[in-house]
């Protein structure tokens, strides 16, 4: 049972780092990660802006994009991360390169991912199609994804507990994700950039 916050400033800001953007239903996801991070206390903020014109030049656009995600980067407190492995076998560039935002500034890294298989699995698998050295090493600590990604990580990576992927847009790995960075802020002595 989640034991009541203790009073900050302000409510922790967590940024919602994830391709999660690039879902069709990328508006109600959002809003319910969002709701997700209420329910244990916390504020969630995903980058998806519904206001952003697509009209606009693609580096004009593009570089809007940047400036916001860094902008709502930069107010938050920690980040949760979906490492779910996107278009290969590992997580999200572009979540990647958030992550380390948050790791180099010393704040607190959470992550989740809703794929059960070890990272060398699918390393091996992607390496058989387009590996671009044959014989390449493939890193095999028996992780769900690459030693600098789980080592960043305040709390250990969440995964599916029962062993079984889930689909890349559920939220009940990220639900247990959100509850345990809300424990951790609880038991942080209530400074949210304590890492």
């Amino acid at each position: 049972m989640l034991r009541q916050m203790p009073e900050f400033d302000t409510v922790p800001k967590i940024y919602l780092a994830g391709p999660d953007i690039f879902l069709p239903s990328a508006a109600a996801h959002a809003q319910a990660k969002c709701a997700l991070c209420a329910k244990f206390g916390l504020h969630g903020t995903a980058p998806f802006n519904p206001d952003l014109d697509f009209a606009l030049p693609a580096e004009t656009l593009w570089r809007k994009i940047y400036a916001d995600d860094v902008t709502m980067m930069r107010a938050s407190d920690a980040v949760i991360a979906n490492l779910t492995p996107f278009r290969g076998a590992s997580a999200d560039a572009g979540t990647l390169v958030e992550l380390g935002w948050f790791l180099g500034r010393g704040m607190p890294v959470f992550g989740y991912s809703n794929n059960a298989e070890p990272f060398a699995a699918r390393a091996r698998r992607q390496a058989a199609l387009d590996d671009p050295v044959p014989g390449l090493a493939i890193e095999d600590f028996g992780l769900a994804d690459n030693l600098m990604i789980e080592g960043s990580l305040t709390l250990p990576l969440f995964l599916p507990p029962d062993g079984v992927s889930r689909g890349f847009d559920s939220l009940e790995v990220f639900s247990r994700c959100v509850e345990a960075a809300a424990r951790w802020f609880m038991d942080s002595a209530g400074s949210p950039r304590h890492r």
